[in-house]
């Protein structure tokens, strides 16, 4: 199995490992924001989506 590696820029790169830590990172805020009720109904996320 190769290692994959996701280039940010030519000085700056993620390895997987770094890549798995951010997404989990970032997962783990999702669900802290689910346990706090930090969440946007149906409505509000597809105005945000549009707002794009």
């Amino acid at each position: 199995m190769a290692l994959t590696e996701a280039v940010k820029t030519s000085e700056n790169f993620y390895t997987v490992e770094n890549a798995m830590d951010t997404l989990l990172s970032k997962l783990d805020e999702a669900l802290d924001d689910v346990e706090h009720g930090r969440v946007l109904n149906e409505d509000e996320l597809w105005a945000e989506i549009d707002a794009i």
